[in-house]
């Protein structure tokens, strides 16, 4: 029942609430005043050291037919979850069939298996709420799976069928050629992906692994026979690498990796693959894509890279971390002081086994991309020529040392490094080398990796955007602009209106 208050009772307790009111206010007053006075601005907040990292305790091993086995017993959650890299990639598949090594990867997991059609493979997984999945990109093949512990047994099995039985079925290969051709006709819809895509024809040659792109012509020459004798050149056990982790006994889960993969048989004479030689396609030059829909420019410069593995890549990537970033010399100069960018950054990026590339771009207005651009060379040739400051080197090295952390957030990322740094030849203590050559590395470090390997002569300029609305116009940074066609072979034109 509600019950209403007299005058008496409400008048109090409205001088009640006021009086609480007030006090509130002065205790919260004179609490923000003190923090006031006690905070400190970020460039004098002091952190802790990062404490020492060390690997997860794991097991490795090799079974008779040559697979190596990477087991990690993480019992946190009663989840298990492994996966295989294979020793392939599409920078393998024969050059008339581009989309092969895709396929191949797809329809390996969507065909089904010589024990189970593809609806039946979905649904016993869908019941587990487990999951099985493979596919092929640039450099590798990779099979995966995630299971409860109590179905482990189960998709493990199924996971085997996979890698060992895939059926390929015709159907499945039907769809994933439909959504390729789907693909293929949208690739123009991003200034993005036009961007990245000419950018490396640029950089490796529209010829190169690293480069070329699937086209119409290519997946129809594509056959599921192609398919069958791509898996049956690389899927071998002693050319593949399995990492396990998870709510599991160690012991059980080795037997049951013997049980699933140790009758495969090997392929003793499998030749080692010989990767396809890289080297400049340009070494100069603007070229332009026109969008006349865009009202801003996407714009890359660069040349080739290098590798993970020199000895200057941790020098390199403090270099990294001076140009970019909150604080960097591009974000501050460029976009803050300039106002040229809504981004911008400049990457030395490089690769495990082949050269990569540096890299350096960013969006801006139609009518400042002559300007961004000369600011951007400008930016690289002057961390040649001035040595960064000591309080550059140390927030880039303060910082690549703190975010070192997060390549161990969980034992899943050390498991996949170790993994990956087998599969490419690396030592697995690459990255501990790693962070100490970035604690030890100097000012003029930076300024020598910045005068050996940033090359402003051959740098290469990439602009997508609308060539009406570039004023001044690109001819203001070389007397030849080369434009690119983007038209895709094979489409059809669309009727004019």
């Amino acid at each position: 029942m509600l019950r209403f208050k007299g005058k008496g009772q409400m008048k109090f307790k409205v001088q009640y609430v006021l009086v609480a009111a007030f006090a509130f206010l002065v205790v919260t007053f004179n609490f923000s005043l003190a923090a006031a006075a006690g905070a400190k601005h970020y460039t004098e907040l002091q952190f802790a050291a990062v404490p020492e990292i060390k690997l997860p305790k794991y097991e490795r091993f090799v079974l008779q037919n040559g697979l190596v086995v990477y087991l990690m017993e993480d019992h946190e959650l009663p989840l298990v979850s492994g996966t295989a890299i294979v020793r392939t990639g599409s920078r393998l598949e024969p050059a008339d069939q581009v989309g092969l090594a895709s396929f191949t990867g797809s329809v390996m997991r969507t065909g089904g298996t010589q024990k189970h059609s593809p609806d039946e493979l979905n649904e016993i997984l869908e019941q587990r709420a487990a999951a099985v999945e493979t596919s092929i990109s640039e450099a590798a093949g990779s099979a995966s799976f995630e299971a409860l512990s109590e179905d482990l047994e189960p998709v493990f099995g199924l996971f085997a069928e996979v890698l060992r039985s895939p059926l390929f079925a015709q159907e499945k290969l039907d769809l994933a050629k439909t959504q390729a051709r789907g693909g293929i006709a949208r690739r123009n819809d991003s200034p993005d992906n036009i961007a990245g895509r000419e950018f490396r024809k640029l950089i490796y040659g529209k010829a190169s692994p690293y480069a070329r792109t699937i086209e119409y012509e290519t997946v129809e020459r594509v056959k599921r026979e192609d398919l069958l004798k791509f898996y049956q050149e690389y899927f071998h056990p002693n050319n593949l690498i399995l990492g396990i982790i998870g709510d599991f006994d160690a012991k059980k889960m080795r037997s049951l990796v013997q049980a699933e993969f140790g009758d495969w048989k090997p392929n003793p004479s499998i030749p080692k693959p010989q990767l396809p030689a890289v080297s400049p396609a340009k070494t100069g030059g603007v070229f332009f894509v026109n969008q006349p829909q865009l009202t801003q420019s996407n714009i890359f410069i660069g040349h080739i890279g290098g590798k993970f593995d020199s000895p200057d890549y941790p020098a390199l990537d403090v270099l990294n971390g001076v140009l970019n970033g909150f604080g960097g010399r591009l974000f501050n100069e460029v976009r803050s002081r300039q106002g040229l960018a809504y981004s911008v950054y400049g990457f030395w990026s490089p690769r495990f086994d082949y050269p990569g590339m540096f890299i350096a771009g960013g969006q801006t207005r139609s009518d400042a991309t002559v300007q961004f651009i000369k600011a951007l060379q400008a930016e690289i040739k002057r961390i040649q020529a001035q040595k960064v400051t000591p309080k550059e080197l140390n927030f880039a090295k303060e910082s690549t040392l703190n975010s070192f952390v997060f390549n161990f957030q969980d034992p899943s990322q050390t498991l996949s490094r170790l993994m990956r740094y087998e599969y490419y030849g690396y030592p697995a203590d690459f990255l501990f080398r790693y962070q100490k050559a970035v604690a030890t590395t100097t000012a003029a470090d930076v300024q020598r990796v910045a005068q050996q390997y940033l090359q402003p002569e051959k740098l290469v300029t990439l602009v997508v955007g609308n060539q009406n609305a570039i004023q001044p116009p690109l001819t203001q940074l070389a007397p030849q602009v080369t434009p690119i066609d983007v038209t895709i072979p094979g489409s059809k034109p669309q009727a004019k209106k």
